[in-house]
């Protein structure tokens, strides 16, 4: 039994299984020489019916993503008894595999494992100061205002972070709704809080808004 599979170019792989103690090197090289022949000819016919791979996957075809989290986020994703990874199954219809090491593993037709990647790079993003992003307002206060970040975070930006020029009433220039950019000045993993700052961001936002 011998098999070999490969491009036009060359040989990828090869199988041999025998009940004897060897096969002489004429007859392999001949069986080579036919397979490369016969691997040609399939290639041939294949590029009659399709001169170039397809641009697009078939919807109806599953789909593998890949990415690498903190091994230390795992049991976030996880969540008290597997609750939150069972909502992200069925938020997004793609199927989730979690190793140990931090990879995990989408599955799914059409864009559910493209959703369930999205919703699990969100949740585990880890900002850093000096990272500047866009946000949605979704809070104003006497103090600041309250900007969401991805759908599992938000971050504070104080009113003195909001322009490069004196601030009397955050409502005056910020309103709940508005996309604004912002840069992480400050984190505090303990507390789980972020701070932020437009001015840092983009010093003339207001002028443009």
């Amino acid at each position: 039994d011998f098999k070999v599979a490969g491009t036009r170019d060359g040989v990828t792989a090869i199988q041999l299984d025998v009940k004897v103690e060897g096969v002489p090197i004429k007859i392999l090289g001949e069986a080579m020489i036919q397979a490369k022949k016969a691997r040609v000819a399939i290639l041939d016919t294949i590029g009659k019916e399709l001169g170039a791979p397809r641009k697009d996957i078939s919807p109806n075809a599953p789909k593998i993503l890949m990415i690498k989290i903190n091994p230390d986020m795992i049991g976030m994703v996880i969540g008290g008894g597997g609750k939150t990874i069972k909502e992200i199954k069925e938020n997004s219809g793609a199927e989730i595999t979690i190793e140990d090491d931090g990879t995990v593993y989408f599955t799914g037709k059409g864009d559910s494992a493209e959703k369930a990647k999205t919703i699990v790079l969100d949740m585990t993003h880890e900002y850093k100061v000096g990272e500047v992003l866009k946000g949605e307002v979704v809070k104003v206060a006497d103090f600041g205002c309250f900007v969401k970040l991805n759908a599992f975070t938000d971050g504070m930006v104080h009113i003195s972070e909001l322009a490069p020029f004196r601030v009397e009433r955050v409502s005056d220039i910020i309103k709940e709704g508005m996309i604004v950019p912002v840069k992480v000045i400050s984190i505090d993993r303990e507390k789980g809080r972020i701070g932020l700052s437009i001015k840092e961001a983009d010093k003339d936002f207001f002028k443009k808004s």
